[in-house]
């Protein structure tokens, strides 16, 4: 491990408190040369280190790059885990690696920034740099695609939890991958696989997850403006999260569910679906209908027009809610 690794791990576990050149070159075994070094190779990628006299270096409690190292601090397991400033989309950098270097299961990617974010049904997802979370996790169920069709809803579950365990705030759980805060959408998860065409088993399946965390400084892009939101709102001193801290709960409580058989009751408890009617969107058609519950593999139990049941596996559906005295569409 590089003393700048050491030195990071250091301030991340004993953040916010300072440390002399001397004490850390001690603990490290290097010269205070090399500690400063490793002190101006932090502040390069963005740590906010403070410097005071007669008290050394410390870690600045504010201080939100997202860092392998402090992620795994706060994980009791050695995800195989790479930490990126800026990619095209997690999703895709994963799915190379899932084939090209046949990476194992858990096998994690996280960055701060993407520039070709994807949604579902070909859309981009909005990933401006430094106020949200982009998070892409592989597994390799011995299974089906067709029973592994609960994994999207378990992502939806540990971004819940862990949520709620970070920021202090519950969420809505929309059918079948978003999440919502109030009327607006502040989560959005998309999974993707490779399957056998022989067998018909998957060889391999990644839920990449987006999280808005706080405002972009502008706002949202007018086209989604009136949907889209964050979880914290405007960021300040007093009004942060930590996100590597965010991450790692994401990470723990997606990889221990999808070790569970079936899914968990929090899908159907946190739904925001059931009870309300519908648009059942699929391609150009569209159709109202009502949504009755989730049912407990995943899917969505409607009720049609003509009064018949139903039950949706996949698909889009938006959801009439009632904001004040008007009916708007999620």
């Amino acid at each position: 491990m590089s003393v700048k690794s050491e030195l990071l791990e250091l301030f991340i576990t004993e953040k916010g408190t300072y440390f002399s050149g001397e004490h850390i070159a001690e603990r490290l075994h290097c010269s205070r040369t090399a500690v400063w070094k490793a002190v101006q190779q932090l502040k390069e990628e963005g740590y906010e280190i403070t410097a005071v006299q007669n008290r050394g270096y410390a870690l600045s409690e504010e201080s939100d790059v997202l860092s392998r190292e402090e992620i795994l601090h706060y994980l009791d397991k050695p995800y195989p885990l790479t930490v990126l400033q800026e990619v095209t989309s997690t999703n895709d950098v994963l799915k190379a690696m899932a084939n090209t270097q046949h990476a194992s299961e858990g096998t994690t990617i996280v960055s701060d920034y993407q520039t070709g974010g994807k949604g579902r049904l070909g859309r981009s997802f909005f990933s401006p740099k430094g106020t949200g979370l982009y998070v892409s996790m592989l597994l390799r169920p011995q299974d089906t695609v067709s029973n592994s069709l609960t994994l999207t809803a378990k992502a939806a579950v540990a971004v819940y939890r862990a949520v709620k365990t970070v920021c202090n705030v519950e969420l809505g759980i929309k059918w079948v991958n978003d999440l919502y805060l109030g009327h607006r959408k502040v989560c959005g998860i998309l999974s993707e696989g490779q399957a056998s065409m022989e067998s018909g088993h998957l060889d391999f399946v990644i839920a990449g997850i987006g999280i808005n965390i706080y405002e972009p400084e502008g706002g949202f892009p007018e086209e989604i403006r009136q949907r889209a939101g964050s979880i914290m709102g405007q960021r300040t001193k007093e009004h942060q999260i930590n996100r590597n801290r965010l991450a790692a709960e994401v990470i723990r409580e997606f990889y221990q569910l999808a070790a569970e058989p079936g899914l968990t009751s929090d899908y159907a408890k946190h739904n925001i679906v059931p009870g309300h009617e519908i648009t059942v969107i699929d391609g150009d058609r569209r159709r109202p209908a009502k949504a009755l519950s989730i049912l407990p593999d995943g899917r969505l139990e409607i009720q049609e027009a003509d009064g018949s049941r139903n039950a949706l596996v996949f698909g889009e559906v938006s959801v009439r809610l009632r904001d004040g005295n008007q009916t708007i569409e999620r």
